[in-house]
């Protein structure tokens, strides 16, 4: 599934492109629902350890991921659901999972950095755009 595929459910306003609880416009809604940090979960599911964060030297990635709870991303996205990035060091464009693509939509400041598939290193948010855009994730 592309990214265009995920925003063609009509969540999202079709004059600004916004989700319908974020923008302003007439044709969307401008009721926003609050982020609950505190509803976190594991990507596997598994509950969250101090020790998730440990790198697996084979693929560079962590042993898990801390997500937003299923029901909290079901509470709507304030920005578009995206799955893949680029990273401005080496030019190479990653694909994540959706419930992480989720999570950055659900809530755009909730990472402070994210993984290169082709470095196999995490790197901070300001060394990657949305695949195909200017804009720099987490904003």
């Amino acid at each position: 599934m592309n990214d265009e595929e995920l925003t063609a459910d009509g969540n999202w306003c079709p004059d600004c492109g916004e989700p319908r609880g974020a923008c302003r416009c007439p044709a969307g809604n401008a009721i926003g629902i609050p982020v609950d940090r505190s509803k976190r979960c594991m990507l596997s599911g598994a509950p969250e350890t101090p020790d998730h964060r440990e790198i697996d030297p084979a693929t560079g990635m962590q042993k898990d991921y801390v997500v937003l709870c299923p029901e909290e991303r079901a509470k709507g996205f304030v920005r578009p659901v995206r799955r893949s990035y680029k990273h401005l060091t080496c030019g190479s464009v990653t694909t994540m999972v959706l419930a992480l693509a989720e999570t950055y939509a659900r809530d755009p400041g909730f990472y402070s950095g994210t993984m290169c598939v082709h470095c196999r290193a995490h790197f901070p948010l300001d060394q990657f755009v949305w695949a195909g855009t200017s804009e720099q994730l987490g904003t």
